[in-house]
C-alpha cells in the first residue's frame, strides 16, 4: 500500500524535475504570446496598438511577468542538465546545493529583468 498524501514528502530534486519541466510547458504557451505581438505589428499600426492595449492590461502583464520567471529558471536548470550530461554534480550535497542555486539565480534574473524594464511593465496602458 502506498502511503497517504499528508505523509509522502517529494525530494528536493523532484520538485526541481517537475518545475523544469512544468516551465518547459509554460513557456511553449507563453510563446504565442510572442507571436501574437509579431502578427499585430506586422499588420500594422493599429493592430499594434491593439496589441499594446492587451499587453499593458494587469492580467496579461502578471502572464509575462510569470513567463519571464519561468524563461530564467529553465535557462539555469538547463544549464544544470548539461552540467550532468558532462558528468558534474553528481553527490547528493551537490546536487541540493546547485538546486538551490538554481531557485536562487532564477528568482534574482527574474527581479533584475524586472527592475530593468520597469518602464515596459509599470508603463500605464
Amino acid at each position: 500500500m502506498s502511503p497517504h498524501l499528508q505523509v509522502y514528502r517529494l525530494a528536493f530534486g523532484t520538485v526541481l524535475s517537475g518545475l523544469h519541466r512544468i516551465s518547459g510547458v509554460a513557456l511553449s504557451a507563453a510563446s504565442l504570446l510572442l507571436v501574437g505581438w509579431l502578427v499585430a505589428a506586422a499588420r500594422g499600426p493599429q493592430a499594434y496598438a491593439m496589441a499594446i492595449r492587451f499587453f499593458s492590461s494587469v492580467p496579461v502583464k502578471l502572464v509575462l511577468a510569470a513567463a519571464l520567471a519561468a524563461f530564467w529558471y529553465h535557462l539555469f536548470a538547463g544549464l544544470r542538465h548539461m552540467a550532468w550530461d558532462a558528468g558534474l554534480g553528481f553527490d547528493k550535497a551537490v546536487t541540493r546545493k546547485s538546486g538551490m542555486t538554481v531557485v536562487a539565480l532564477a528568482v534574482l534574473a527574474s527581479i533584475l529583468t524586472l527592475v530593468l524594464a520597469r518602464r515596459l511593465f509599470l508603463a500605464a496602458p
